[in-house]
């Protein structure tokens, strides 16, 4: 009997181990599952408008090099683009890791067309830049177009010219 007793406890350990092993994966996959709920994903579908890709520079003699996935404010500030939305005009971002604030954070960009302004075509509004999810971005309330000059929190939206 004192022979059998140490194989029956191995039996029982290996068998604990053994479901123990399945509920690992399971909470590990739910956990997965869940750190990525709300969490940016890639979009592609969406085309930017053409008028808005290229080299900029904004009425505070910012420089800007935007593409269909990067907006980069020189010198070092990077947002990179997850979503387009062309019908109400305004970009969600994942902020880089290495940016000088808000790293790994979520910037909802709002835009517009200017008429009449050459060389101003366009402008923007960092409407929000700390937010915690996408989700969160894009729900934020959009800028003021009707109040260009006053309709980003207060401010004007930075109107942006095409650099040649």
């Amino acid at each position: 009997m004192e022979i059998c007793m140490p194989l029956l406890l191995l039996a029982i350990l290996y068998r604990y181990l053994y479901h123990m092993k399945r509920s690992f994966i399971l909470l590990l996959l739910l956990f997965t599952l869940a750190k990525s709920y709300g969490q940016a994903q890639p979009v592609t579908a969406t085309k930017p408008p053409a008028e808005m890709i290229g080299n900029f520079e904004d009425d505070y003699e910012i420089r800007y090099t935007i593409s269909d996935t990067l907006w980069l404010q020189l010198p070092d500030t990077r947002f990179h683009i997850i979503k387009w939305n062309r019908d109400k005009k305004y970009i969600i971002a994942k902020n880089d890791k290495k940016n000088p604030g808000d790293g790994n954070l979520y910037t909802r960009i709002d835009y517009m067309n200017f008429n009449n302004m050459d060389p101003w075509k366009w402008g923007y509004c960092l409407t929000v830049y700390n937010a915690a999810t996408d989700v969160i971005a894009e729900a934020t309330a959009a800028a003021d177009r009707d109040n260009p000059k006053k309709g980003c929190g207060g401010y004007p939206f930075s109107r942006m010219k095409k650099l040649k």
